[in-house]
């Protein structure tokens, strides 16, 4: 599905498609479309002065960036394919087990949580029913076996992320901005250009029907959220919809360590917070070691696998998301052992970029040389979600001689650096009162999926919308919550 293809040699860029108006007009196009953001509920809370009662604009592009219209189309559509895959991943413990337990000898975070799945799997799981809210990140990849073609020759999975996959409210709200742009400045045909995205409405559909499933109308969705939640709106907007939904559902807001002190399970292993029963756990928190700041937040976490609240994710969906976990699935023989339908196999095998382990073996050190000889080529990656934990260029030489051959080493996986195609955007940010550089930048589409099912069948399996983030093309780390990112759409070019 996904094969390179080889063009003629090129600088890998985009084509500019817009043409620039005044700097008058485009100073107050600038100035517009912040309040529009602003006033549209495209907002974080600010890191730098953190206040409840005060929000600014989440940086966004200017303009749309040009994302080819089959490549994303081909995104879209294997993004069931491997919502099945994750499914199939997390209920395989052997597998789970034989791929982490180097990584779970060094990495305390990975530890902790592979301690809870096994008590719960000896235990026997409360709750047969698994809520999977997905979202695969690609980029466009300009390289083809070290040669560059024209201007791309495909795209790459960067990860797969399954718990807190956030953007589902700012993956469409950017679409609204560029909708705002593009008719403030009359290109009204170009509008069809910017595909439609319904990743709010169907992210939140996904947790109303693992809700109807739980089937007891008075329990709530339980939130589980940060101390300090920046990216507010994100969040709450998955409430708001939620509520549009089904105007009678309970929604509770808990981090974890209000809940060791709220929640407990009763003799049916019901999970009450406050008294209240809780059908659906979502968390968009618990996936970092600092949001464990004792081991109340991790008791607390047992104890919601514990119960037959519905989670999402469940802790073996939370596994199946590692790095190691999705360095090993890029092996044609362990991808097999999950995909038998050929036509599936054939499709995600060609998605995958190099990806290595660096266990204590020959080709753990083999990989280690690779990324010392030639550390541009590479990112090194911990077992971490949330932006800023990777590791590129001159400082992989550097951390790898501090670790040597210690089993610390099995806590990384080497993954060649994708080299996406460049083009121009100019990037809003809060503070900024003149007009930004045109810059050179690059993006990472992101696919949101949804999956419910058991252990043996899946019920709802679908794709349901997109989001964009774009970053300067010299800047490493992209995410728009940890500072680097900014809001962006697909312009998708024929």
């Amino acid at each position: 599905m996904n094969d390179c293809k080889r063009k003629k040699m090129s600088n890998g860029r985009l084509s500019s498609h817009f043409t620039l108006p005044s700097e008058e007009k485009l100073k107050e196009l600038i100035g517009t479309t912040k309040d529009w953001a602003l006033l549209n509920g495209i907002v974080m809370r600010s890191k730098s002065n953190y206040s409840r009662d005060s929000v600014i604009f989440a940086p966004f592009t200017l303009f749309p960036s040009i994302f080819p219209r089959v490549e994303f189309e081909k995104a879209v559509e294997i993004q069931p394919v491997l919502n099945e895959l994750m499914h199939k991943v997390a209920h395989d413990y052997e597998f789970l087990y034989n791929t982490l337990k180097n990584t779970i000898e060094v990495d305390h975070f990975t530890k902790k949580l592979f301690e809870i799945y096994e008590i719960v799997r000896k235990e026997g799981f409360t709750q047969p029913i698994y809520l999977g809210i997905i979202r695969s990140d690609v980029m466009l990849e300009s390289l083809c076996d070290g040669i560059r073609v024209d201007p791309y020759c495909c795209w790459k999975q960067v990860e797969i992320n399954t718990i807190s996959s956030g953007f589902g409210w700012l993956g469409p709200a950017s679409r609204i901005i560029h909708r705002f742009v593009l008719e403030r400045l009359n290109r009204f045909e170009d509008l069809k250009k910017l595909p439609e995205n319904n990743a709010l409405s169907g992210i939140c559909e996904g947790l109303l029907e693992a809700w109807r499933f739980y089937d007891n109308k008075s329990a709530a969705i339980l939130i589980v959220v940060e101390d300090m939640p920046f990216n507010i709106a994100d969040q709450r907007f998955h409430e708001f919809e939620l509520y549009k939904l089904n105007p009678n559902i309970r929604i509770l807001r808990e981090t974890l360590t209000e809940l060791s002190v709220h929640a407990k399970l009763d003799e049916q292993r019901r999970l009450l917070v406050n008294g209240e029963e809780i059908a659906v756990v979502y968390y968009r928190s618990g996936y970092s070691p600092e949001q464990y700041p004792s081991e109340k937040e991790w008791d607390i976490r047992l104890q919601i696998e514990r119960s037959k609240a519905i989670k999402c994710p469940t802790i073996n969906y939370h596994l199946a998301g590692t790095k190691r976990v999705q360095q090993a699935l890029a092996v044609d023989e362990v991808l097999d052992k999950f995909l038998k339908d050929e036509e599936k196999n054939k499709k995600v095998k060609g998605i995958f970029t190099g990806l290595y382990s660096l266990d204590l073996n020959a080709a753990g050190d083999e990989a280690v040389e690779m990324a010392v000889k030639n550390p541009d080529d590479f990112v090194l990656k911990p077992q971490r979600e949330g932006g800023g934990n990777n590791v590129y260029g001159d400082d992989i030489p550097k951390l790898l001689s501090e670790i040597g051959k210690s089993k610390e080493r099995t806590a990384f996986i080497l993954m060649n650096r994708i080299r996406p195609p460049v083009q121009n955007n100019f990037i809003i940010k809060p503070g900024d009162n003149d007009i930004p550089s045109n810059l050179d930048v690059i993006s990472e589409l992101g696919i949101f999926g949804v999956i419910i099912g058991n252990e043996k069948n899946i019920i709802v399996n679908k794709q349901v919308g997109h989001m964009l983030r774009t970053k300067e093309h010299s800047i490493n780390e992209g995410g728009v919550a940890f500072g680097a990112g900014s809001l962006d759409s697909p312009f998708l070019s024929d």
